[in-house]
């Protein structure tokens, strides 16, 4: 496994590389002090994991997400200097898949790790598992999902969210049993948190996002797929 790092703090490095060795004894870490030099990492290296540090000293983290996010879907983490969840919040719905806080909790901080990797890496599917749903196909061993034979770039969150959705065709699920299944059991709805993500998908899946199909809305409830016809 391959991860990259972008932090200038080198006591939050030394943490962050302690804690991923432990775990992964064969992790390969890579790193850069500021977001440019990040930002030429990224570009050139095939990472599996990207660590952002919350405060860099030459860029915006939330512009950064953005950039990253506009040709990469690799699974991102924010190392948070503020633990609040209307900050998470902002840095998720720029793109980033979780965040926490620092100074670093070991145990937690892995926890977070191995959720996202396992929600991230399609562990427990087979490679050959594929879901179809009128002109919407999912490979959930790939983790790609095409429309009408086109591929469709989902972020991961977005692609967790969405199969989600799909493999209860027809039922309706609850904010909190999406929150619970896609983000984890501590995430709570801040300020239509999840609003925005199913937003998102629908301007990416949907013929007109204002006018839904696929992807329907349960007011006061939650949100349900309908197979498109």
């Amino acid at each position: 496994m391959r991860v990259l790092v972008v932090e200038d703090n080198k006591r939050v490095l030394c943490d962050v590389s302690l804690c991923l060795q432990v775990r992964y004894p064969e992790v390969i870490l890579v790193s850069a002090a500021d977001g440019k030099k990040g930002m030429e990492l990224i570009e050139k290296e095939a990472s599996d994991l990207i660590l952002l540090d919350s405060s860099l000293p030459d860029i915006d983290t939330l512009d950064l997400v953005n950039k990253i996010r506009e040709f990469s879907d690799v699974p991102l983490v924010i190392l948070s200097e503020v633990g609040t969840d209307m900050n998470g919040a902002r840095y998720l719905e720029a793109g980033a898949d979780d965040y926490v806080t620092k100074p670093l909790s070991p145990i937690y901080f892995l926890a977070k790790i191995r959720a996202l990797l396992r929600r991230t890496q399609g562990i427990g599917f087979k490679r050959d598992y594929f879901i179809s749903a009128g002109n919407i196909s999912i490979d959930t061993g790939a983790q790609e999902v095409f429309l009408s034979d086109k591929q469709v770039k989902l972020t991961p969150i977005e692609y967790q969210l969405f199969s989600e959705l799909v493999r209860n065709e027809g039922r309706v699920l609850t904010h909190n049993v999406l929150l619970e299944r896609v983000w984890g059991f501590e995430y709570e709805e801040v300020d239509g948190f999840i609003k925005k993500y199913i937003y998102r998908l629908r301007s990416k899946l949907e013929s007109d996002a204002s006018n839904p199909q696929m992807i329907l809305t349960e007011r006061g409830i939650g949100y349900k797929f309908v197979k498109p016809i």
